[in-house]
């Protein structure tokens, strides 16, 4: 399908869903190989175990998106009225029939979908220490880099994933997407053409929160797990894993997304602890409570080795 098909087709699908966000729709139900499976619709489609719970839009409510995001559309936010509910809703859809924010029950859910938030968040705040509604209130005030120094061309793909004449490959999206090959590996996955058109993430929020989302639930390498995978407890441990303080839950998505230019550096570095702060914040907002966010071995990745340390290439890059 042509790309820029697909991407007017999101802007239909992202208004369609107002029509029917906010109403439980009723799952399709069946067993395949002794397993009940179900279909809920647009949000939940083609027949999943996951599509059997408690699906994002059940829990999560246009009110709350308000409330984590409050400060999103403030006349000084630098993306003032391209971030809403429903573009979220939307992207979401993608992937909750794989698990996003329907794995574990609602409880579950509602920590995963602050977890995720809690990146997006940090990523995109231009909140600071004495800002209006405090500095956790300003998530998603940007789209994109404002001031990129570079394009963020990577020859190394040049067989792959070669740059388009006068493409810049800067941070766009939720969680910002960087280099010529995150752009290419993202726009295969969500059937765009990304490595020519960097530019429509920030041109439809959908499109810019499925980017984010893909980037959870991808792992980066084969032998690195997804952060969804490592959040919900999908991934086991190996004794290799153990013996680099790598366990499961929030610290080791921070791990996935970001390697050693955040972990294993301490109790005091400022980016971790600014992700883990909004996680914290969005889940007293969500009901759920910061107590439920675990151990702050879980939580933190402070002396966690990365999954795969920076220097080449195919390092986990933003």
């Amino acid at each position: 399908m042509n790309s820029k098909w697909v991407f007017f087709v999101l802007i239909i699908a992202t208004m369609l869903v107002t029509l029917e966000a906010q109403t439980s729709v009723k799952p399709l139900v069946k067993t395949v190989k002794g397993k009940k499976v179900c279909d809920k619709g647009w949000e939940c489609k083609g027949w999943s175990v996951y599509c059997c719970n408690e699906t994002i839009s059940d829990y999560l409510q246009t009110y709350q998106f308000e409330n984590l995001f409050s400060k999103r559309n403030d006349p000084v936010a630098h993306a003032a009225g391209f971030w809403d509910y429903r573009s979220f809703i939307t992207a979401a859809a993608l992937y909750q029939p794989l698990g996003f924010g329907t794995s574990g029950g609602k409880h579950g859910g509602q920590k995963e979908v602050a977890a995720f938030l809690g990146h997006v968040g940090s990523k995109t705040s231009c909140g600071y220490g004495v800002a209006t509604g405090g500095p956790l209130a300003w998530g998603l005030c940007y789209n994109k880099e404002l001031s990129p120094d570079k394009f963020y061309c990577d020859d190394y793909y040049k067989l792959t994933y070669p740059c388009s004449p006068g493409a810049a490959y800067y941070g766009r999206g939720a969680i910002p997407i960087y280099w010529n090959y995150n752009y290419g590996k993202a726009g295969e996955a969500l059937k765009v053409d990304l490595l020519n058109h960097p530019e429509y993430i920030e041109q439809n929020a959908t499109l810019a929160f499925q980017a984010a989302i893909w980037k959870w639930m991808t792992p980066p390498e084969k032998h690195i797990p997804s952060a969804h995978d490592v959040f919900i407890g999908n991934w086991k441990p190996t004794k290799n894993d153990t013996l680099s303080k790598r366990v499961p839950g929030f610290g080791a998505t921070i791990n996935v997304l970001y390697g050693d230019q955040v972990c294993g550096q301490g109790s005091d570095n400022e980016a971790m602890n600014n992700i883990i702060s909004h996680y914290l914040y969005y889940l007293d907002l969500l009901g759920v409570g910061r107590e439920e966010a675990g151990p702050n071995e879980i939580l933190s990745c402070a002396e966690q080795a990365a999954f795969k340390p920076s220097g080449s290439p195919s390092s986990t890059s933003t």
